[in-house]
């Protein structure tokens, strides 16, 4: 008997009955059960396998779907809204979305003003610089992105990291605008890497970074960027510009007798504590989420009238002092195409844009799954890189999605990106025409904004789930987090993408593999007995189970672990006089795939096998496995019906030759096994 039969991979192939078996079941079905052969898939064109792995690797969402079977004009209108998803979305817009949005969108301006002010100064930059990223990129992403909640701006992470990277390069005291022409060549690249990613849909590779590694540097870069503040939070004039923690605690005790300024730190300290109990507000009482939304900006209006009233600057109060009225100036001239800080700001960007992208994406992906919609990934990167490649132009560095405005705009009801065009007119008006009465703001309060924005970024509960689920995923968090504190951000990214390549080189070279029992009270399901330590062994027979592809990174080491295990198991065996083994059964449903290193591991497998008089069997070997297992003519070298569809029936089969050839079994092991 034969059935046609497909998998998942597109393979068709032939599930098929020996007529022995079939024949001798039906005779005597309890002599000789029921025991099905494993098919073997039709061959394919080699260029359609080629075609079908690079449309599941590249193309698993299958982008095109909605063009097919359609007319030009269609498929005309469809290409445009794919590259301005607004262009879909807006034909169903209303005033009732509106209204949700233009809330959201002020509330969050409320946020962004006091906050981008602050995150430019982390970048080394004057202050309008930070509020030129919440004026273009947002617009930009509002024609282009997927996602209805994500707010879009500087961040504290990416400013910071940028910052340092450029300081590394050009001393932005010494050189102010040969540092601002390097941060638009960095904005760029970041821009021109987030787009090239998601043009060829090479988001998985923003995956390699893991979630503890992730965990663990933002938390780092959040203390980091907290100690940084310890200057204008106590008005320290000459402050170390290093960022470990060692250097700055330092420098904040080597200032304490002389450095510091009473006045400054009676306004960041009194701010810090306003703006911490309007976040315990929120936090607790939902219905007062705007609360915390407008502190900041409430913040830096009551502190600016202080200072300006009391004349506190002259007290030696430090404020923000000239920041440049009127829109963004273009800044195409300003990028170094080329030379020796071409290449400088190219690292720069990537490094940048590779951040930006990661905290972006799953910003995106979080609110996304929280309102049951679909984010498309490559969208979102080809979205995010256009407008940091435009921000560049005008006078922008490298913005992203920022959790802390994404969460109010979230939670202030807004129905589409048109709440970034709301924040970015409110950003405009303020550029405009009221940019100079922030020429008061004192340092110290931007200090404190920026202290209570990324505490939260210090995730506990989520260090503490690492802690009980991975602890070699806590080993890479805690491994970021020192790197960045102690060292630097550069040092701390370079600690968790190296650990994060570690984890998955180690799981790679060295899979996991177990010893399957048969569980009580079942009739074919076999199991790992340390899962499952009331699984019995079958008699005879080791049954091994290897829970990864073989490769050549593995395979060695994979033939080495079975015949361990068979060592260890033969041993057992001898020590409790019970019979050896005459079989081993590989369990290869985990097996995803082999190449030519795997297939000759086993063969070298087998030849140990035949020294000791033992067979090698095979169980649930996929198509693509078997393919090429036939391809190789190994099943030729083991011997025909060595492959069984399931352990249970390679069980069955090879079961009643134990017992016509095993020796009678003593009586002390019949006790030890009655036992």
């Amino acid at each position: 008997m034969a059935k046609n039969v497909s998998d998942e991979h597109g393979f068709k192939g032939v599930e098929t009955i020996s007529s022995s078996s079939s024949c001798q079941s039906s005779s005597s079905p309890r002599s000789s059960p029921y025991v099905h052969d494993v098919g073997v898939p039709l061959k394919q064109n080699l260029l359609k396998e080629i075609a079908a792995a690079v449309k599941e690797t590249l193309f698993a969402d299958d982008p095109l779907r909605h063009f097919k079977d359609q007319p030009s004009s269609k498929k005309f209108i469809l290409g445009l809204q794919a590259i301005f998803p607004i262009l879909e979305w807006g034909k169903h817009y209303n005033l009732s979305k509106f209204k949700g949005d233009l809330i959201a969108g002020l509330t969050i301006a409320s946020l962004c003003i006091p906050q981008d002010i602050g995150y430019a100064k982390l970048a080394n930059l004057e202050p309008q610089y930070g509020l030129y990223s919440s004026f273009v990129p947002p617009l930009v992403y509002a024609f282009m992105g997927s996602s209805r909640d994500i707010a879009i701006g500087p961040v504290a992470v990416v400013s910071l990291l940028l910052g340092s990277l450029l300081q590394d390069e050009i001393d932005s005291s010494a050189n102010p605008v040969g540092y601002r022409h390097l941060a638009f060549t960095a904005t760029f690249f970041a821009g021109l890497t987030q787009f090239i990613l998601g043009f060829f849909r090479l988001g998985f590779l923003i995956d390699f970074l893991s979630h503890a590694a992730i965990v663990g540097f933002m938390g780092g870069t959040a203390v980091t960027i907290a100690l940084q503040q310890l200057k204008g939070l106590l008005g320290i004039k000459k402050f170390t510009k290093d960022t470990d923690i060692v250097s700055v605690m330092s420098s904040v005790f080597s200032s304490a007798r002389h450095g510091w300024n009473w006045h400054t730190i009676l306004i960041g300290i009194s701010f810090l504590i306003f703006l911490s109990v309007t976040k315990y507000i929120g936090k607790k009482q939902k219905k007062f989420f705007w609360v915390p939304a407008i502190a900041p900006l409430i913040s830096v209006i009551i502190s600016t009238v202080t200072v300006y009233a009391t004349k506190a600057d002259k007290h030696g109060v430090e404020i923000v002092k000239n920041i440049r009225k009127g829109i963004n100036p273009p800044s195409v001239k300003e990028i170094f195409f080329s030379g020796q800080y071409a290449g400088k700001g190219f690292k720069i960007g990537v490094v940048s844009g590779m951040i930006a992208l990661t905290e972006a994406v799953a910003i995106g992906r979080t609110f996304a799954s929280m309102k049951d919609y679909q984010l498309d990934g490559n969208k979102e990167m080809i979205a995010l890189g256009t407008m940091n490649i435009v921000g560049s132009m005008t006078s922008c560095y490298v913005a992203t999605g920022s959790f802390s405005r994404s969460a109010v705009n979230y939670m202030s009801g807004c129905e589409t990106a048109v709440s970034n065009i709301v924040m970015a007119c409110v950003v405009l008006l303020t550029l405009a025409l009221i940019t100079p009465l922030f020429e008061y703001t004192p340092n110290a309060i931007l200090a404190s904004i920026i202290i209570s924005a990324v505490v939260g970024l210090v995730d506990i509960e989520a260090v503490t789930l690492i802690w009980k689920i991975d602890k070699f995923d806590f080993i890479a968090c805690m491994g970021a987090f020192f790197g960045v504190v102690f060292s630097s951000v550069e040092v701390g990214l370079v600690i968790a993408v190296s650990i994060s390549f570690a984890k998955i080189l180690l799981q790679v070279t060295r899979p996991r593999t177990a010893i399957l029992g048969k569980v009580p009270r079942t009739a074919t399901v076999y199991r790992n007995i340390q899962q499952y330590p009331d699984a019995t062994k079958v008699s005879g027979i080791l049954i091994v189970r290897v829970d990864s592809a073989i490769y050549f990174s593995n395979s060695n080491y994979v033939k080495e672990r079975i015949l361990r295990w068979l060592a260890d198991e033969e041993e057992h065996v001898k020590e409790n006089s019970q019979p050896r083994f005459q079989y081993l059964i590989i369990e290869m449903g985990p097996v995803t795939d082999i190449d030519t290193s795997g297939i000759h591991a086993l063969e070298e497998l087998f030849r140990a096998l035949q020294k000791r008089d033992i067979k090698l069997v095979l169980a649930n070997p996929g198509p693509v496995v078997v393919d090429k297992l036939h391809a190789s003519k190994f099943q030729e070298l083991i011997g025909e019906g060595r492959i069984f569809l399931t352990v249970a029936d390679a069980v069955r089969k090879d079961g009643p030759k134990l017992t016509k050839s095993m020796p009678p079994t003593p009586p002390s092991s019949s006790i030890q096994k009655a036992k």
